[in-house]
């Protein structure tokens, strides 16, 4: 009986990353570490399919450091021939691939407790968390923005209800669209996207972290 009021028992790797949001973190952006993400799949079921590659790139102020980038491709146990055509990753291949267990760990402990931004992000965090459990262990943590509904929030956007693609907003804002549809590629150019909506932002309002991570009408990506 006294079993079932035992704590459970996390490997060490997760009580490293809970460790990181133990610490309060600064409340304004120029401070704030932002992780900008992106994962590649074999398809869009959040339960059924796998992630591939993920790339992470940080940001802070309005710096990016490509210097310690991160990019892990994972083992294929799923495979789904008809997404090849759009990421390219094949089963085998020749690139160096790892389980998905050392990359979920290599991934927390890349971000840590920063502020994750992706484009359609609830979709990239979704697939992390399934990740997560099938590990057994909780969700992530982190704060996370959406680039797409952040545009959302500037003057440029005339249409509220529409979803806005990562290359539509790309042309917008005079993006070069290099390496796209590469987990490291697309990170760092929604890494760009993030700088120039968040410039946008800043110089229409005085805007907070807390203005960056609340949006009303948050609802149709996931």
């Amino acid at each position: 009986m006294l079993n079932w009021f035992k704590k459970k028992k996390y490997p060490g790797f997760w009580n490293n990353y809970i460790e990181h949001f133990k610490s309060k973190n600064p409340n304004d952006i120029q401070n704030t570490r932002f992780v900008v993400f992106d994962t590649e799949t074999t398809g869009l079921d959040i339960k059924n399919d796998r992630i591939l590659s993920i790339g992470c790139v940080s940001v802070l102020g309005n710096t990016i450091d490509v210097a310690t980038n991160f990019e892990v491709y994972v083992s294929q146990d799923v495979f789904n021939k008809e997404t090849v055509e759009i990421h390219g990753i094949l089963k085998e291949g020749n690139l160096s691939k790892i389980k998905e267990k050392e990359a979920v760990v290599n991934f927390l402990d890349y971000v840590k407790d920063a502020v994750l931004v992706a484009h359609h992000a609830a979709f990239d965090v979704a697939m992390i968390n399934q990740a997560l459990l099938r590990l057994e262990l909780p969700k992530l943590k982190n704060k996370y923005i959406d680039t797409g509904i952040l545009f959302k929030k500037t003057n440029f956007d005339k249409n509220e209800d529409k979803h806005y693609g990562l290359d539509e907003l790309c042309d917008l804002f005079n993006i070069k669209k290099h390496d796209r549809h590469t987990a490291s590629g697309d990170a760092f150019i929604t890494s760009i996207l993030f700088l120039k909506i968040k410039e946008n932002l800043i110089k229409s309002k005085n805007f907070t972290l807390n203005d960056l991570l609340f949006y009303r009408k948050k609802n149709g990506l996931l």
